[in-house]
């Protein structure tokens, strides 16, 4: 017989699941690829000050991290990144060009060497990045996106395609990087070469629109000097969203367009498995891939509406065969060689790993990453897939997490306090995957609700275009309508609600503690708050004019801009919150929350703002993660009236 269920209030059960253990599993693997027959990817070190490590399973099936601390492998363009690395045969050894974040420059490694520079240092207003390297032997070059600062401010940009010479001549010589087109565009991916070298296809995009609204698919010719000439655009615009470009075997373009309603894939301009749901998502960094050709012709793709899954398309009867396993979603990195593939895949008992998949035998395994439980899986959240009805009828996704802990019960009649969960972006949606920060919660007796509100991605983009000039509205009465369902229905305590989010996440739910009386406390993590002050010149060139979608062109609506700031209606802000900020965020940089603390000061409201030196948008250290969980932990507990054994009580101001 097991041991005894106890009786116990929700939120003061023990837990093995603290902050230092959620900090030390916290983030995935990334950006995978095959460098000869060996699979490589980039995965978080978080107690070694955040940085990302390139990780290689070796023939004999060791994983090693490739370079030692402090490289860190990570790309900054357009602030979020993208692709950092790229690797080769060079003979019989690996030959790997990856971008350091420190100084995003490009280097080259072999191993049993040093990184060697291949570009110039960063110099006063005239600093480089580059982004999705590929490593032409041919060539002597690395093709690649550059993006180069001509100035002081986040606008002085610009982005083209470029190729690095592998010899290191352009590390102290600007000119010797061969710009291979005109910067006729504000955004640009990585070039694709097709089969025979004579044709280039990449996409671009202009401000106003997020490439999620519209992009352009460019397909040049590559002239003799290998420079891209007669590039015309072959597909997408204003409101078609292309979000990947490959090549086929034979020399087709196969690329994933939202030109139905949905982002599914075609070959030139025939779609290849038309359904309702997703081949395709946000671009948010340079180098997403959500599908990867075959020598054969099929194509692995990463499908689904809502969570994902891997399978294999064939090309000619349509047919799509999902690959098997225990995966409920996989995040948006591909690679193939041969008949293998490379994803990353987790499910709400797995964190991510590395799977590699034989597509002729349909086997799949686990190559790298793997979980393993670090603590007994019974304190793991159990998710509920539920669809709630919003305002005017309309359907909101969310994923419920209720209280869960082997051996505790909650006396008879007291109902659990839940914490909604929104998630950044906008344009984005939570995965179906393991997160012990979850954990943290579930296992004391609090539950959690990932909403998936309006303007979210996976569901069509009719579903996406609702938070259209209705950010601060749709997203908040969608949050709302779950967390009151939920108190409705008996799943939740009403007076024990508190909402919390991060960067779009933070405005989301600064947004609903100032308009709504629904919640009783509430974390703001690396807010937006102020809506006049982040736009051109106040934040990074990439979402610099994302409110124009999101709110309306500041030249038509601009009152609306000052209305829908938490900021302005900060004097309504009457019960605890918790404020937190990486003081090196250039996203949301940290006078957002020092404008809306000055509003606050003095009003008797108890609140804190933790900061935290050395941390951008979104936290990677350990140490951060620890603070920022165990503060959000004590914050509900002293405002649900919790007694929770072994979290640290945070200290409020008034």
């Amino acid at each position: 017989m097991g041991d005894a269920v106890l009786t116990s209030a929700y939120g003061s059960w023990p837990s093995p699941v603290d902050a230092a253990l959620a900090a030390a599993h916290d983030g995935q693997p990334e950006w995978v690829g095959f460098v000869g027959e060996e699979a490589w990817w980039t995965e978080p070190r978080p107690t070694e000050g955040g940085r990302r490590a390139l990780v290689r399973r070796t023939a004999d099936g060791r994983e090693e991290s490739v370079l030692p601390a402090p490289w860190n492998v990570r790309s900054r363009v357009i602030e979020y990144g993208g692709r950092p690395w790229d690797g080769v045969l060079d003979g019989d050894a690996p030959l790997v060009v990856f971008t350091h974040f420190a100084d995003q420059r490009l280097y080259r490694y072999e191993p049993g060497g040093e990184p060697r520079p291949l570009t110039p240092a960063p110099a006063p207003g005239r600093e480089l990045r580059w982004a999705e390297p590929r490593v032409d032997l041919g060539r002597g070059e690395v093709w690649c996106v550059l993006e180069e600062y001509t100035g002081d401010g986040p606008d002085d940009v610009r982005r083209v395609p470029a190729a690095v010479p592998l010899d290191g001549s352009a590390a102290a010589d600007r000119t010797a990087v061969r710009e291979l087109g005109e910067d006729r565009h504000r955004f640009v991916t990585g070039v694709r070469l097709s089969p025979d070298g004579r044709r280039a296809a990449w996409l671009a995009w202009d401000h106003p629109r997020m490439p999620w609204d519209g992009t352009e698919l460019l397909v040049g010719e590559v002239g003799a000097d290998g420079t891209l000439r007669d590039v015309r655009t072959v597909a997408g615009g204003p409101d078609e969203a292309i979000a990947q470009v490959e090549w086929s075997t034979d020399g087709r373009l196969l690329y994933t367009s939202d030109r139905s309603g949905w982002w599914n894939l075609y070959r030139d301009e025939v779609p290849l498995c038309p359904r309702e749901e997703e081949f395709g998502g946000p671009l948010w960094k340079l180098g997403l891939r959500w599908f990867a050709p075959l020598d054969d012709g099929r194509i692995a793709v990463i499908h689904g509406r809502g969570s994902t899954v891997l399978g294999v398309l064939d090309t000619e009867s349509g047919e799509l065969v999902d690959a098997a396993g225990p995966w409920t979603e996989f995040a948006p990195t591909l690679a193939a060689s041969g008949d293998r593939v490379l994803a990353v895949g987790a499910s709400p008992r797995t964190a991510h790993e590395v799977v590699e998949l034989d597509t002729r035998g349909g086997h799949t395994r686990v190559t790298g990453a793997r979980h393993r439980d670090p603590v007994d899986p019974a304190y793991y959240p159990e998710p509920q897939i539920r669809t709630f009805t919003g305002p005017d009828g309309r359907e909101v996704h969310a994923r419920v997490y209720p209280p869960h802990h082997p051996a505790r019960t909650a006396p008879d009649g007291e109902l659990p306090p839940y914490v909604i969960w929104a998630h950044g972006g906008p344009t984005s949606r939570a995965p179906l995957v393991l997160d012990l920060s979850i954990a943290c919660f579930t296992s004391r007796g609090i539950g959690v609700a990932e909403v998936d509100y309006g303007g979210s991605t996976g569901y069509g983009r009719a579903y996406r275009e609702r938070l259209r000039e209705q950010w601060g509205v749709v997203d908040v009465e969608d949050c709302a309508a779950v967390a009151l369902a939920l108190a409705e229905e008996g799943t939740a305590d009403r007076a024990r609600l508190a909402i919390r989010g991060g960067s779009a996440g933070g405005w989301t739910t600064a947004a609903s503690l100032t308009t709504t009386d629904v919640y009783a406390c509430g974390t703001i993590s690396y807010p937006i708050l102020d809506l006049t002050t982040w736009g051109p010149g106040d934040t990074h060139d990439f979402e610099s004019r994302y409110l124009e979608s999101l709110i309306g062109p500041a030249s038509e609506v601009p009152a609306r801009y000052t209305e829908r700031s938490p900021l302005t209606h900060a004097d309504r802000l009457t019960v605890p919150f918790l404020l937190l900020q990486g003081l090196d965020d250039v996203i949301c940089p940290p006078a957002q929350c020092e404008g809306f603390l000055a509003r606050v000061q003095g009003r008797g409201v108890p609140h804190a703002y933790l900061t935290f030196e050395g941390e951008g948008h979104g936290f990677r250290r350990a140490g951060t993660m620890v603070t920022a969980l165990q503060a959000e932990l004590s914050l509900c507990a002293q405002v649900f009236g919790l007694d929770m054994p072994g979290v640290p009580e945070l200290g409020l101001l008034t």
